[in-house]
């Protein structure tokens, strides 16, 4: 098997980057099909309409009505057929971003990704994740490309609610601990082969920078504005986590956020806090040495991630809790699922044993 990486072709950021947005639109297409929600319409389309008007591009407005759903995705590839629009460009949050790539992917046109929250690492991969349309887990839609540019304004995510950004970092906090079993494993990665040492590399930079970053960062975020550190985080979030889970592999972390998608008190909360949660269980299911998993668990409580069920909004009180709990354990292990990537085998019941360990081990740190 070959080894494979892959990146999108052109990533920017910076402050106001959006200002800029025609420059990276025109040289692929003169019309564009721009998909956002509503809030995020209001927050951007002053400047992207300055922007297009000055580089002379047309462009239509598609509204994102929330859940990145195959429904969705059919009712927005119809109005860009009705559009005659040449490009896609999406622009708000993760859902948003994989509904955009997906219109694109279909229509068979370019697509420009401006994330405006920095809370997953799905910008700049070849993949979106479908689901259904209650919003929970259904599938990967793999792309034969990654966007052709992925466009990060940080002036707009300085803005965003903090918490967002430490979602990211929570979705990011897997990279590292999944490429490592990927590559233990042997697997093949996202990318269709095994890991380049620059895909493991820049999963590696992605833990260092979120413990060295983590905290400065959330921080600013907290104050509204845009510093060193978090220009760091943002890249980490975005660009070292996008292209280290892609070009280095999944494996439980994210299965395991997977099969927390079926449990609906979960719901409110965000994909990556679900995987920073999902993290300390793989961390179990590798019985991984106690000094690893206390490194992960600071950094979770110093940033303000979830290392409990309960941090998840599912408390034990509630009706059905252990039942709901095995059938979020079974539903990790269904076949496909990337805690198959893992360097043994796993089964329900192991994941069960380690999300109550995980729950556990996260009540000790708390002493709750």
């Amino acid at each position: 098997m070959l080894k494979v990486m892959q990146s999108p072709g052109k990533y920017i950021q910076g402050p106001d980057a959006l200002q800029h947005l025609a420059e990276h639109v025109k040289p692929l297409a003169h019309h564009a099909f721009v998909i956002a929600d509503h809030f995020v319409f209001g927050l951007v389309e002053e400047t992207i309409t300055k922007s297009f008007q000055t580089g002379d591009i047309k462009f239509n407005e598609a509204i994102f009505q929330g859940e990145c759903s195959q429904k969705e995705i059919d009712r927005l590839g119809d109005l860009f057929k009705e559009s005659g629009a040449k490009i896609v460009v999406g622009i708000g949050g993760g859902k948003t971003l994989d509904a955009a790539k997906a219109v694109a992917f279909y229509a068979h046109v370019p697509i420009v990704i401006v994330p405006t929250i920095a809370s997953t690492d799905a910008p700049t991969s070849a993949l979106s994740v479908i689901y259904t349309d209650n919003g929970e887990f259904e599938s990967y839609l793999f792309y034969p490309k990654n966007p052709d540019v992925v466009v990060m304004d940080t002036t707009i995510i300085a803005n965003a609610p903090a918490r967002l950004l430490v979602a990211g970092m929570g979705d990011a906090l897997a990279t590292y601990f999944e490429a490592r079993a990927c590559a233990e494993a042997n697997k093949t990665t996202m990318a269709g082969g095994f890991s380049t040492l620059a895909a493991k590399s820049l999963a590696t930079l992605c833990y260092e920078t979120l413990l060295s970053e983590g905290y400065k960062a959330k921080l600013a975020a907290e104050g509204k504005v845009s510093t060193k550190a978090l220009e760091n985080i943002i890249e980490a979030n975005t660009l070292l986590s996008g292209l280290g889970f892609e070009s280095a592999g999944l494996a439980a972390a994210h299965a395991i956020h997977n099969g927390f998608t079926a449990i609906e008190e979960c719901h409110d909360m965000y994909h990556g806090e679900k995987v920073a949660f999902g993290t300390l269980v793989q961390l179990v299911l590798e019985n991984a040495p106690l000094d690893e998993i206390d490194e992960v668990l600071d950094f979770c409580t110093q940033v303000g991630l979830p290392i409990t069920i309960a941090q998840l909004g599912f408390e034990d009180t509630s009706p059905n809790y252990h039942e709901k709990l095995k059938a979020a354990a079974e539903l990790s292990c269904a076949e496909g699922e990337t805690i198959h990537n893992m360097p043994f085998a796993v089964t329900a019941q192991d994941v069960y044993a380690a999300i109550i360990t995980a729950d556990k081990m996260g009540r000790d740190w708390l002493n709750v």
